[in-house]
Order: structure tokens, then sequence, then C-alpha cells
């Protein structure tokens, strides 16, 4: 993170969502939910859906050029690929879905056993049993609870760093503008002279991410 918070101390990547065939005929990336964090897509070209499950049911979204989708904690979603979809991902509490905020809708049996739901996998691989979980769900959606139940206890022992790692990024950036406007209050505006510009380049390579190859920014 550079002197300069990234607004509102989120994330952003570009994403290229996965072409592979799954085993409903979809094509697209693993289903998965946050348990903090909120997500955003921004549709840049292509076109595609965004399929989410929650205690609303199964639904779905068009993705469309200029079209922008969010989401909450808890929503499972899944990008799905029509053409070449590509959108821009923000993300809040940037830092913590990488570190382990993201977790797959594997089936059950894998979810209770952490050392196998951890297991390195290949990204296909890894998509196939999440889509396998996932439309388990859609078919049962009285299972829900249950999988969010082993969701947090998968990450239970993260917490700690996730409380951290907010603590130094999002909080610290709503404490920055607590400052602001206590200056402000005061009639002192010396921050002001502290202005400063940072940028962000292209990722020099793309990294296989749970929806499809990502640009991941550092920010």
């Amino acid at each position: 993170m550079g002197l300069v918070i990234f607004p509102g101390a989120t994330a952003v990547s570009g994403l290229s969502v996965y072409p592979w065939q799954a085993e409903d005929g979809r094509r697209g990336g693993s289903p998965h939910v946050h348990l903090t964090c909120t997500e955003a897509y921004i549709t840049v070209s292509g076109s595609g859906s965004l399929q989410t499950l929650s205690a609303q049911g199964l639904q779905e979204y068009p993705l469309i050029p200029g079209s922008v989708v969010w989401f909450g904690p808890g929503t499972i979603h899944r990008a799905v690929n029509g053409t070449s979809l590509r959108v821009i991902v923000v993300m809040q509490n940037s830092g913590l879905p990488e570190a382990g905020d993201a977790v797959l809708t594997y089936p059950s049996h894998i979810l209770a056993d952490p050392v196998e739901y951890r297991r390195t996998r290949k990204p296909r691989e890894r998509r196939d049993l999440a889509v396998r979980g996932f439309l388990e769900l859609v078919r049962d959606p009285g299972a829900l609870p249950k999988f969010y139940q082993q969701a947090a206890e998968l990450v239970a022992d993260r917490l700690d760093d996730w409380e951290k790692r907010w603590e130094d990024g999002p909080l610290e950036a709503v404490r920055q503008t607590q400052r602001h406007l206590n200056s402000l209050r005061s009639g002192n505006v010396d921050y002001l002279m502290e202005s400063e510009v940072e940028v962000a380049q292209a990722p020099a390579q793309r990294t296989y991410g749970m929806c499809g190859m990502l640009d991941k920014y550092a920010l």
C-alpha cells in the first residue's frame, strides 16, 4: 500500500473469466463465498452472467459492457463466460480475500476436512469440485446454513490476521478521513499540502484466480 491509501482501501483486479466448460454445460469459474467482503464486477468486454446463491435462492444477472453488479458477504457467486468475458473486480477489505476470505463450494465432505480442503489442486480440478458442490447446494438449499458453518470453521484460525489487515487498511482509511474532518473543523488545512499521487503499473503476469486469469494490481 502506498503513502496515499487507495480509495476505500479496496483492491482492484482485471479478470478474464475461464472458458472451461463444467459438468452442467456452463463455462466459467469456481463458485465461492466471501465471509467479510463485498465485491463488485464492472463488465469491460465480452458477455456472460453472474450466478448467485444465497438465502434469496438461485439468481442470475447478465454481464454486458458497462454493467455493474455487487454483492455482500454470504453470496455464493459464480462467473459464467458467454463470450470472452472480461470484468474489473473491486474488492472490499484489500488483502483479506488473499488471506483466506474466499471459501470454495467444495462438496461437504471436503469442507469438513481442512487438510483435504487446502490440498493443492490444479485450477481446473479446483473449479470442477467447486461447481459440483455448488450444484449440490442448488438442489438442496436447506444445506446452505451447514455450508456457511463449515466455511466459518475453515477460516476460524485466520481471524486475528484478518483483523490486523483490516485495522491497517480499511479502518486506517476511515480514521484518516476522521482526522481530515477534525482538521477542517479547527480551520487547519496543513494536511492538504501533503497531497501526493500514486501510480500502479499493469501487472507483468497474470495469475490463476478462482474465477479466471487475474491481473492483480499492487495498490
